[in-house]
């Protein structure tokens, strides 16, 4: 029977860390490679993504940060749009934990997809008995 898609739900501290060569690049990379070639789906929240935009164009410019989101895109990474199911689960968390309203659509997508999170942003740590993470440090 063949194995069911391990989708991959992306948040901005793993998207940035491979952006701007951090220590855990290498393993961002390896994820995204390893689900291109099983075909498992890779996803961001539109929040998060504007959420990798704005940090890259306050560090460095708007140009930079226009040409990393098309990088992401080339990478085969789907951008989902915040609807209110999205938005619902993520007030949710946001309701009974101390994280980022941003991380919090990141984890909502993670739940919604039944994907796994990466990240390396402890804050998480809350969420960590309704969704599924993969620690990248």
């Amino acid at each position: 029977m063949p194995r069911k898609p391990k989708a991959i739900v992306f948040d901005s501290w793993a998207i940035i860390a491979y952006l701007e060569g951090e220590a855990s690049a290498k393993r961002v990379a390896d994820h995204i490679a390893d689900a291109h070639e099983n075909g498992d789906p890779l996803f961001i929240s539109v929040i998060n993504a504007g959420e990798v935009w704005y940090i890259i164009a306050r560090e460095t410019s708007v140009s930079d940060a226009d040409r990393s989101i098309t990088e992401l895109r080339h990478l085969g990474i789907e951008f989902i749009d915040a609807d209110w199911t999205l938005a619902h689960e993520a007030g949710g968390f946001k309701s009974k934990f101390k994280m980022s309203y941003a991380d919090c659509f990141a984890a909502a997508l993670a739940k919604h997809k039944k994907a796994v999170l990466l990240t390396g942003d402890r804050e998480f740590k809350q969420v960590a008995q309704q969704i599924t993470i993969d620690w990248l440090n």
